[in-house]
């Protein structure tokens, strides 16, 4: 079965959750580290698929 969602903790006690939708689109969503949402994002599986690969080139 495919994951439809991931969340991811920083360091500092927020968090970064990714989830699939429909559309072939995806949702972002950053909380604080009290759990309240401060901003979420829409884009296409295109844009998620670059922001992928910039967030690769900076990590290497």
């Amino acid at each position: 079965m495919q994951r439809t969602s991931s969340t991811i903790h920083t360091a500092d006690g927020q968090s970064v959750t990714i989830r699939r939708i429909p559309g072939n689109r995806f949702d972002l969503e950053t909380k604080n580290e009290a759990g309240e949402t401060i901003s979420t994002v829409v884009m296409s599986a295109a844009c998620f698929a670059a922001l992928r690969a910039q967030m690769d080139e900076v990590a290497a």
